[in-house]
């Protein structure tokens, strides 16, 4: 058989560390990082005929990447960028790479109310479909209409509402998808808004949030955002604080002081060391108060504890 050329976007065996909030992890086997859709259909294809698996990767603001790398394609959506608003019908159109925080304000700017509750997830657009991403009572799900997707297997594209999305608590049909491993990725997605309202009250509400955010989380150190999904009704972070378990350290990882259910990296962490911590939380959680927490994280490459609650990787 012939060999297939690797495609221009494609870069063996690059470092993943810096494209994850937490700053941990080794290196893909490939990485691309495409700056439109068909460039992103062109190497999603070059990886299928290589036979190897697809792992979409947002803003990695909640993404623990092995210490040992990953096998396959990494792929890289945060280049993937652009809106488009229609301040009459409150339409939002955005591509997956989109930061969430800058669609929040653009929103706002052009009087489209309902996404400034955004602005607290540093994330992108893909990865919040994916994970229904949600905060101050709000999750994305409530504003889908529909996500364009890509299945790197046959090249098509698919436009879904969101009723075909099996959306639930920090969850989505992408999600099973993945763990599959016949991954679909987010190339744009279309949000509903409310038109018509004042920009400058819109973007008064923004900075009160982020405001709240910045005194209530440790936005000082690198870190994966919320570690555990909320045992509802009660707060998975409520839990940890009680047990005491705040400033809790291995290696250069710590249980954040300022909010318990963010691990921090603190100076020269690893994936083992947040990984040690999440054991930790997970077992004293059990153990006091009987209760299994599971993590809002997603992971990428070899980990040894296979048995452990985890969501599987998705873009």
């Amino acid at each position: 058989m012939c060999p297939v050329p690797l495609p221009t976007a494609v870069r063996p065996n690059q470092p993943l560390a810096g494209l994850t909030s937490w700053r941990v992890g080794g290196s893909a086997e490939y990485l691309a990082q495409p700056r439109s859709v068909d460039q992103l259909a062109n190497v999603a294809q070059w990886s299928v005929a290589m036979g190897l698996r697809v792992h979409p990767i947002g803003a990695g603001s909640n993404l623990l990447v092995s210490d040992e790398g990953v096998q396959g394609l990494s792929l890289g959506l945060r280049r993937l960028q652009g809106v488009r608003l229609d301040p009459t019908t409150g339409l939002v159109e955005s591509y997956a790479g989109e930061f969430l925080p800058t669609l929040a304000r653009k929103a706002a700017r052009a009087g489209l109310q309902g996404l400034e509750w955004l602005a607290g997830i540093p994330g992108t657009v893909g990865g919040a479909v994916a994970m229904n991403a949600g905060c101050q009572g709000s999750c994305l799900a409530e504003w889908l209409v529909d996500v364009k997707l890509l299945d790197p297997v046959t090249g098509r594209f698919w436009r879904w509402r969101e009723r075909d999305m099996a959306f639930g608590y920090r969850h989505s049909l992408l999600q099973e998808m993945a763990a599959a491993q016949t991954p679909w990725v987010v190339t744009s997605v279309r949000l509903r808004t409310n038109p018509g309202h004042a920009p400058q009250r819109l973007l008064h509400t923004i900075k009160t949030n982020l405001d709240r955010r910045h005194r209530t989380q440790p936005c000082h150190l690198p870190s994966g955002g919320s570690v555990f999904r909320n045992p509802l009704p009660m707060k998975a972070g409520r839990l940890i604080d009680v047990l005491g378990l705040k400033g809790q350290r291995r290696g250069g990882a710590g249980v954040s002081t300022v909010h318990a259910n963010f691990i921090v990296n603190r100076g020269r962490a690893k994936a083992r060391h947040v990984q040690a911590l999440i054991h930790l939380v997970q077992d004293s959680v059990m153990r006091e108060k009987s209760i299994a927490l599971q993590t809002e994280i997603k992971r990428l490459g070899r980990f040894d504890d296979v048995n452990r609650s985890s969501p599987s990787p998705v873009g």
